[in-house]
This record gives C-alpha cells, sequence and structure tokens, in this order.
C-alpha cells in the first residue's frame, strides 16, 4: 500500500495540470468492470470521474483507504497506475422533450440508429424523494385498458404498483398493453428494460411501434450482454427521465422490467468490491436500493407543478414463492401489487391475475365514478363466487341460490379474460361489466362468454355509438346511460340467443 502511493504522489509530480492534486487519484486495481483507486480526496458517492481512455466511472464505494468506482464503458484498456480525474459533478443524463420516441441506454446514448436528441437540461440519476409536504393525494387513475386491473386493482397516477409472477406469467403483457393503452391521455411512459436478451427487447419495441405507442414512450435498455454497471443505472435514468416531464406538470409512468435482474446486477458489483454478503448472497444495502428508487414516485401538488410519477416495478419470482428476499423487499416499499399466477396461464385466463392475492392500496380512490358504480358489484360477485366455488365439486347438492353465484362468478372471470394487446376503452370496460353484473350472462354457455364480450362491443359501437361517447366523456353512469344499456344489452342478447 504504501508503495503504490509513494508511486502514486510521483505520477502527480510529472503531470502537468493546473487542476488541484484533490481533482486526481491513481487506478490502483481493476476487478471486471469495477476499479479500486486511490486519491481523489474529498470523493463524494455517486460523483463521476474520467479515466485516461476517456472512459467515465462513477465512484459507488468509499472507504479510508480506496475509491470504488464502476466503469461506465471500456474497462479492457484500464491498467494499474494510470490516472483518474474527479469531474466534481454527479452522475446525471441530458433530457428534453425530443427524447419521446427514442431507445437509449443508461447513459443518454441513441440505440435506435438515429441522431442524437436535442439536449435540454441535466437530471441527476439519484436524487432524494420529494417529501410528504410536495404530494398530494392518488385520485387520478391511469387507465391500462385491462377490466381486471381497471376494476379491481385500479392503478392511480402517482402510486407504485408491484407486478409479480413466475417468469413466463404475462407480466411484461400487462405494462405493454398498459403503454398501448396511454395513447391520446396525456401519460407520457418510459419503458426500462434490464437484463433482459436483446431479441426480446426488440420485439417489444417493434410491438409498440405497430401500435403506435411509440409516439409517447421513451425506451431505456440496458441487455444482458451489457455492463452490470450499466444494468445498475437504467433505472434511476428511467426515474430521472420520469422527473423531467413530472416537475414540467406532465404525468410519468415508468415501468421497471425487472428489478431482480437489477438486484443481481447490484449483487455482482457488491460481491467484486468485497462488501459482507447477507441472505441470498445480497449486500446489506439491498433493500435501500430500490426504496430510494421507487420511493421517486409520486404526485405533486398543483403548487409545486402538479405533475406525477407513476412506478410500475416487475418482479420475477421462482416457483410463486413470494416470500423470497427480493419480493418481500418490493412489496413492502410498493403500494399494492398484482400477482400472476403459472396455473391460471396455463388455464387461459390471462391476463393471468390472482384478484384474491391482488391488492391495490389506494383502491376506489383511482377510479373513475363510472367505473366504481360496476366494479362494486363485480367485487362482491367474485367474492362469493371464491367463497363457495369450493363446493362447486358437489354441484348436485348445493341450493339454487348457490349455484346461482357459482355461475355467475365463472362467467365473470371469463368476462376478465383478455386478448394480447387489445386494450379496451373506459366505456367499453363498463359497459361489459354491467352487463355481467346485471345478468345478462348468466344463460350464456361459458364458453361463448369471450365471443359475448367481443360481439357486444361491436354492437355498441355499430348501433349505441352514444353510450360509449358518453361513458368516455361524462365519466359517470347516470340513468339515462343505464336505460340506454339497458335496452342494448336486452336487444343484442336476443340476437345472440338466435345465433348460436
Amino acid at each position: 500500500m504504501r508503495q503504490a502511493k509513494d508511486h502514486f504522489f510521483n505520477i502527480l509530480e510529472k503531470t502537468i495540470t493546473q487542476e488541484k492534486d484533490e481533482n486526481l487519484g491513481l487506478v490502483k486495481e481493476v476487478r471486471d468492470g469495477v476499479v479500486m483507486a486511490i486519491g481523489l480526496k474529498g470523493a463524494e458517492y455517486g460523483e463521476m470521474v474520467e479515466f485516461e481512455n476517456r472512459s467515465l466511472g462513477q465512484i459507488i464505494d468509499l472507504t479510508e483507504e480506496q475509491v470504488g468506482i464502476i466503469v461506465l464503458g471500456d474497462y479492457q484498456s484500464i491498467e494499474s497506475n494510470q490516472i483518474i480525474r474527479k469531474k466534481n459533478k454527479q452522475l446525471s443524463i441530458n433530457v428534453s422533450k425530443d427524447i419521446i420516441g427514442r431507445v437509449i441506454d443508461p447513459l443518454g446514448n441513441p440505440l435506435d440508429g438515429l441522431p442524437n436528441y436535442k439536449k435540454d437540461k441535466d437530471y441527476p440519476l439519484e436524487k432524494i424523494a420529494p417529501s410528504v409536504v410536495y404530494r398530494k393525494p392518488v385520485t387520478v387513475p391511469v387507465e391500462t385498458g385491462l377490466l381486471a386491473i381497471d376494476a379491481l386493482i385500479p392503478i392511480g397516477r402517482g402510486q407504485r404498483e408491484l407486478i409479480i409472477g413466475d417468469r413466463g406469467s404475462g407480466k411484461t403483457s400487462i405494462a405493454i398493453d398498459t403503454v398501448i393503452n396511454q395513447k391520446g391521455k396525456n401519460l407520457i411512459c418510459i419503458y426500462c428494460a434490464i437484463g433482459q436478451k436483446a431479441s426480446k427487447v426488440a420485439l417489444l419495441i417493434e410491438t409498440l411501434r405497430q401500435h403506435e405507442a411509440l409516439d409517447h414512450t421513451v425506451i431505456v435498455v440496458a441487455n444482458a450482454s451489457d455492463p452490470v454497471a450499466l444494468q445498475y443505472l437504467a433505472p434511476y435514468t428511467a426515474c430521472a427521465i420520469g422527473e423531467y416531464f413530472m416537475d414540467q406538470g406532465k404525468d410519468a409512468l415508468v415501468i421497471y422490467d425487472d428489478l431482480t435482474k437489477h438486484a443481481w446486477a447490484y449483487r455482482q458489483i457488491s460481491l467484486i468490491l468485497r462488501r459482507p454478503a447477507g441472505r441470498e448472497a445480497y449486500p446489506g444495502d439491498i433493500f435501500y436500493l430500490h426504496s430510494r428508487l421507487l420511493e421517486r414516485a409520486c404526485r405533486l401538488d398543483e403548487k409545486y407543478g402538479g405533475g406525477s410519477l407513476t412506478a410500475l416495478p416487475i418482479i420475477e419470482t421462482l416457483e410463486g414463492d413470494v416470500s423470497a428476499y427480493i419480493p418481500t423487499n418490493v412489496i413492502s416499499i410498493t403500494d399494492g401489487q398484482i400477482f400472476l399466477e403459472t396455473d391460471l396461464f396455463n388455464a387461459g385466463i390471462r391476463p393471468a391475475i390472482n384478484v384474491g392475492i391482488s391488492v391495490s392500496r389506494v383502491g376506489g380512490s383511482a377510479q373513475t365514478k363510472a367505473m366504481k358504480q360496476v366494479a362494486a358489484k363485480l367485487k362482491l360477485d367474485l367474492a362469493q363466487y371464491r367463497e363457495m366455488s369450493a363446493f362447486a365439486q358437489f354441484e348436485s347438492e348445493l341450493d339454487e341460490e348457490t349455484r346461482r353465484f357459482i355461475q355467475r362468478g365463472a362467467r365473470m372471470t371469463q368476462v376478465l379474460v383478455q386478448d394480447l394487446y387489445q386494450p379496451l376503452s373506459l366505456a367499453e370496460e363498463v359497459a361489459i361489466i354491467w352487463a355481467g353484473v346485471n345478468g345478462y350472462l348468466d344463460n350464456i354457455d361459458i364458453k361463448k362468454v369471450n365471443q359475448f364480450k367481443k360481439e357486444f362491443l361491436t354492437y355498441l359501437h355499430t348501433n349505441y355509438q352514444e353510450i360509449i361517447d358518453s361513458i368516455n366523456k361524462q365519466k359517470v353512469l347516470n340513468e339515462k346511460i343505464e336505460k340506454s344499456l339497458k335496452d342494448a344489452s336486452e336487444k343484442f342478447l336476443s340476437i345472440f340467443q338466435e345465433n348460436i
């Protein structure tokens, strides 16, 4: 250690520079994308540094003897005894409205083959979350276009709602549906892909392009093949972009897909830094990793701009184990969770949401009045169905009322099934739920429920467009609209039963 320090000061004496010595440091050791350095007096956590090969780095570890730096570029040409220079500023990304529609890496470099976007303002990747003084209650909905979520597990602008489930259970599909449904709703979406396969990300981008959703979306990508330093920074970059729009008084939605891989990346960095390993080999500050990120989601009071930042973190479980370390951490940070079950997915219930376990702690506050009016009855029907379905195997012994509850619940469960990338408008959701809870599906074969739903919505658009327009505009079910819905439902039911 003494020899290294002597060598460091010898090099500094030979370096012709106008900077103070405290801005300079020396590479002591390079460990798989992480550099250990000496010098850099007065260094701060999160501060940027520059290496001799012009690569940038971020200080991520401070001890009495040395500084740990993650390299944000080529680290293979960095060698011991090379000079490091402090930049005297926190790591940040330059953002502007021109970033919408672009695909970038966590440092803001374009990945879509287009020129650099016009820069406007630097936003730090790490920022202290707004205190409760700056916030206001969450009351405006994020309409996902998915019946099961909008009716039973509503998400509000400024909320943090976790999407959790096993691999292949449809977590990303829910996020994409939500992004597609925001067209024309003044909600800017930021999709953050962390540690995903490049082919999966390319397919996702193409899906959004086909559905004209890129016009209101920013995509931040750190692929599985990228250095772990970029995978670690990706969600903070996405959050900083969302805060830029929030500070302008706009509403933004950030999707972190997924934070399990983000935790893996941080664990890898921490093990390289030789930090003490705790449960499941994660470092002791793994909870703080995600809490300081997700706490930045909020809805600001009007006197502070009135914007909002909504977070949809995604967590992957193994064999449905929600008691694992990272899932329990993120569940405790967020305002509710949408739990997806592989068994439901395989049974054809898609989105495979377990409405019994899933919850939104914002609840009806984040629903329009029209949705609240129909969702209350739907929740009751499904609750009765779950309670009584255990007796379904003894159907011959059930009384008529119990059998009716089970039949209604089974059909309403089928109503919640939805095709991929086919989000519904508020009026379409309200209309189909209203028809279901008022008994118009009770005598329909359960295998024909999906057909009924599609044809009913087509019938409404063709013959009762004024119902759709009224609900979408007024966002309430008044007596006149309900009368029109009843008339439409009765007419369509007779037509449907004649044709089957």
